[in-house]
């Protein structure tokens, strides 16, 4: 289904109010239809105070530096009118995540993955973004971004967006995509659709497998209402007893039980790895298991009504750094306290009888513009779990990637990073050469150390094991390992733990200051004297998640680089300050003012020799002065490209300040994470510069975080990410939407133009 078709929801706020409250009593417009429009011609636990200190007097030094404007300029370059709405635009970015997961030649598994991914990100956008906003609304305070949009009507506008978006993805998985893996053999199916053999499987396992760890709790004067934890599911069960009396209970579905139970309908029992052939299998929710048998759960009691609800809260909880003794313990306390966050928004089962909800939005204080009823299946973030079906022809064709010849054999690696910087291009080259980077230094006779940052690491990591591995030969290692990697704190607290246990030097990062940057730093002796070996990356080391995401991994043991690298762990382990690097860009010290003088010096070569260009590729474009920069840079003339994959709160095609910027987004197979930077001709390396590194525009990566952008030195290198990263992304008429004013248009081949699939051509290039 489109995401053009037309919504309805009598309980959707009005267009722009001062109070999501009563914005509640006006019905929702329509979700606009997606523009599409055919493509030109392709083109071919250290302090913190040091840090802070080096950041103030930086900010100083490039505000002092940074010539005047003239009044006029400023005004103008200062309206609201200028810039989108941060939490709108990444509304617009899940927007491109459900059209993804609707296109009809997409895989069905595949389908139900971006659904759940559209999901999972709402979810995330709620507990993180709303609550905040939502934390403004009650506070009373006023507007606090470039585009002066006040919380409350954010709020306003968030919802009217939410619910269309949410609309379409559960119509498509209603009316066409849960048809369309039935008849494919993949039937999601209620209790009352199966053969009685499944029925009475499932009821078998109901007892055995359910039943037993099922909480039925009363609510009454005796029993108060209970506290529902984040994103759980919960029933709500109204019951009559013999007498006629009417009460209330709650159940929560356990969140340790599987979210789904297989059964073929002569009634077999399946797992999710068993090999189905040709055979049809039922998919039943647990839910949906759970609410048929209630009756069993109140014997002497009828069941009158029920719902299911869920709760999101705000996860956003403060860590109160400055006053902890331990960091480690403050933050293992933030996540306990995250479950029980203040309530953001309360999802019910569509159709819910009218009793029900009141009930719990009377017990749980809430405001009607904080409930959204769920017309689709509860929690489809869980459906996920059907994407491990071991069912090919529903699925895309798995991806295998190529090593870069540069980094074989294993046994020679620091001898070739010795002799040219190495480019690594995730997924398409494969991230095992990271983990042998890693790997070899543990065993490796002439390593004397290794320094590592460590933000996401997964689960299983042999990175994380090849450290241990490291220290127990005798190496010094040290870990700089960020505890504050928002839902993967205790993940990290757990490794940063067995890390300590195995004798590595472990760090918890800065107070204040999350620690962003992707930085393996590798000291070997050799016989001409101690070299340094550095990786720095744009992604997380995290082998599972680089199957997925597009990142670039520079090897070098170019002198400079090496030597910032190491003043940084020193600035990160110890009492140190540093200004400047040689030739880093740091954040919170001279990321920003680096930054702001490539932009600057591009303008004045465009002055000088006209064919300004700047290029951009970023997660995120937020940051207003950096926004304001772009547009003085258009406004000079000077080319500005922006591949940007999420929020960007620029606008384009506003005559006489964005007319030469244009913002392209690309969303496919792979989540686009790389994050580059370019100024000057992209046809010329030499006279371009070229910067990769783990930084977003926004104010949090230029200020408020440790982050690291390098140049790339190696012309071979800078022309391989012209070529392979920015020229083809630029031409790609097959994944790619385009910022037109304030909305994003999808780009389809011109006619008779070949289609350019970006992605799909990296594939064909180095896939094994």
């Amino acid at each position: 289904m489109p995401v053009s078709k037309k919504t309805s929801d009598q309980n959707a706020p009005a267009q722009v109010t001062e109070s999501p409250v009563t914005a509640e009593k006006s019905a929702k417009p329509a979700a606009r239809r997606p523009r599409t429009r055919r493509a030109a011609k392709p083109a071919a636990a250290a302090t913190s105070r040091p840090v802070k200190a080096a950041a103030s007097r930086a900010a100083k030094t490039a505000a002092s530096a940074r010539p005047k404007r003239a009044q006029r300029k400023v005004t103008s370059l200062t309206s609201p009118a200028l810039y989108t709405n941060r939490e709108l635009s990444w509304l617009d970015f899940n927007k491109r995540v459900l059209e993804t997961a609707i296109e009809p030649n997409r895989p069905l598994l595949d389908q139900v993955k971006f659904l759940s991914i559209f999901y999972t990100n709402l979810d995330e956008f709620f507990m993180v973004r709303v609550a905040n906003i939502f934390k403004q609304y009650k506070t009373g305070s006023g507007s606090s971004g470039p585009d002066k949009m006040t919380p409350a009507r954010q709020l306003t506008e968030i919802r009217k967006k939410a619910l269309a978006l949410i609309d379409v993805a559960a119509a498509h998985w209603t009316e066409k995509l849960q048809p369309a893996l039935a008849e494919a053999g993949v039937r999601v199916a209620s209790y009352d659709q199966l053969s009685p053999d499944a029925q009475r499987t499932l009821l078998a396992r109901f007892q055995t497998e359910i039943y037993p760890i099922l909480t039925p709790q009363a609510i009454d004067p005796g029993h108060p209402f209970p506290r529902i934890s984040n994103v759980s599911i919960n029933f709500l069960i109204e019951l009559q007893s013999r007498d006629g009396t009417h009460h209330y209970a709650r159940l929560r579905v356990p969140h340790n039980i599987p979210r789904f139970f297989f059964v073929t309908s002569e009634g077999d029992e399946m797992e999710t790895d068993d090999p189905l052939g040709n055979r049809r299998i039922d998919v039943v929710p647990t839910e949906e298991i759970i609410g048929e048998f209630l009756p069993l759960l109140f014997p002497g009691y009828q069941v009158v009504s029920k719902g299911m609800f869920r709760i999101t809260r705000n996860t956003d909880v403060e860590i109160e750094e400055d006053e902890a003794d331990d960091l480690l313990e403050a933050v293992r306390d933030s996540v306990t306290r995250r479950q029980w966050g203040g309530v953001v928004r309360l999802e019910t089962e569509h159709g819910m009888p009218s009793n029900i909800t009141e009930f719990i939005i009377q017990k749980m204080k809430l405001k009607p513009f904080q409930v959204y009823s769920v017309k689709g299946p509860m929690a489809f973030a869980g459906y996920m779990a059907l994407n491990d079906l071991d069912y090919p022809k529903l699925k895309d064709t798995p991806y295998f990637a190529s090593f870069n010849p540069d980094t074989q054999p294993v046994e020679k690696l620091f001898e070739n990073i010795a002799k040219r910087d190495i480019l690594l291009y995730h997924p398409y080259q494969t991230f095992t050469s990271v983990v042998d980077l890693v790997q070899q230094a543990a065993k490796d006779p002439a390593v004397l150390g290794i320094k590592m940052t460590l933000y996401r690491v997964g689960n299983n990591s042999p990175i994380v094991k090849a450290l241990m591995e490291a220290r127990q030969r005798g190496k010094q290692v040290t870990a700089v390992v960020e505890l504050k990697a928002r839902f993967d704190e205790e993940r990290n607290i757990n490794w940063a733990e067995e890390m300590e246990r195995q004798g590595v030097n472990v760090v918890y990062g800065f107070v204040g200051l999350k620690v962003h940057a992707k930085l393996c730093l590798v000291i070997r002796k050799e016989a001409s004297g101690i070299r340094s070996n550095v990786h720095i990356g744009t992604g997380n080391y995290n082998p599972g998640s680089a199957k997925n995401y597009t990142d670039l991994g520079l090897l070098t043991s170019a002198q400079d680089i090496c030597s910032d690298v190491t003043d940084l762990f020193n600035v990160m382990t110890g009492y140190a300050v540093r200004d400047n690097y040689r030739r880093l860009f740091v954040s919170p010290t001279c990321m920003r003012s680096g930054i702001e003088r490539a932009i600057r010096a591009e303008i004045e070569r465009h002055k000088r020799e006209g064919n300004g260009r700047i290029v951009l590729k970023c997660n995120q474009l937020v940051d207003p002065d950096m926004i304001r920069l772009l547009y003085e840079a258009s406004i000079a003339g000077v080319k500005v490209d922006c591949l940007v994959r999420g929020i960007c709160c620029l606008k384009t095609g506003i005559k006489g300040i964005s007319d030469n910027i244009t913002v392209r987004a690309i969303l496919g197979k792979f989540l686009e994470h790389a994050r580059v930077y370019w100024f000057g001709p992209l046809e010329d390396t030499e006279k371009s510069l070229c910067y990769m590194g783990s930084a977003d525009l926004m104010g949090r990566n230029l200020d408020r975080r440790i982050e690291v952008v390098t140049p790339v030195l190696d012309e071979a290198l800078k022309e391989r990410i012209a070529n392979e990263v920015l020229k083809l992304q630029l031409a790609d008429n097959a994944r790619t939407w385009k910022l037109e004013g304030d909305e994003y248009v999808r780009i389809l081949p011109a006619e008779g133009k070949p289609l350019v699939d970006a992605q799909a051509l990296m594939s064909e290039k180095y896939g094994s």
